[in-house]
């Protein structure tokens, strides 16, 4: 797998999981906790946290092509656990593996 294959898993896999984690915040949680109703929560919890493990394949993947130090890794896995985050981690890592540099430093 070259760089650029793995660059577009991670970006697909960093937009699913940030959307995924959206509607779970801003939509699942308010109708569990304000309005009752569960359901939805534990649909999209379960499906958030099937897309957080290919999201962090998908890093691990990339991170290893470009030899990011562990660290950098860390910090980009933990985007996807912080609504909006993963996207803006999406732009940054990006344009710097684009520019040849390291995501975080």
């Amino acid at each position: 797998m070259s760089i650029d294959t793995a660059l577009l898993a991670y970006r697909i896999a960093a937009w699913v999981t940030g959307v995924g984690l959206l509607v779970l915040v801003v939509v699942a949680m308010p109708l569990k906790y304000i309005f009752g109703q569960p359901e939805l929560v534990s649909i999209v919890g379960v499906a958030h946290g099937f897309l957080y493990m290919i999201y962090i394949v998908c890093t691990l993947l990339l991170a290893e092509r470009c030899r990011w130090k562990p660290l950098d890794a860390v910090l980009i896995l933990i985007a996807g656990t912080v609504p909006v985050a993963s996207f803006v981690a999406e732009r940054r890592v990006t344009h710097r593996v684009r520019a040849g540099r390291t995501p975080v430093s």
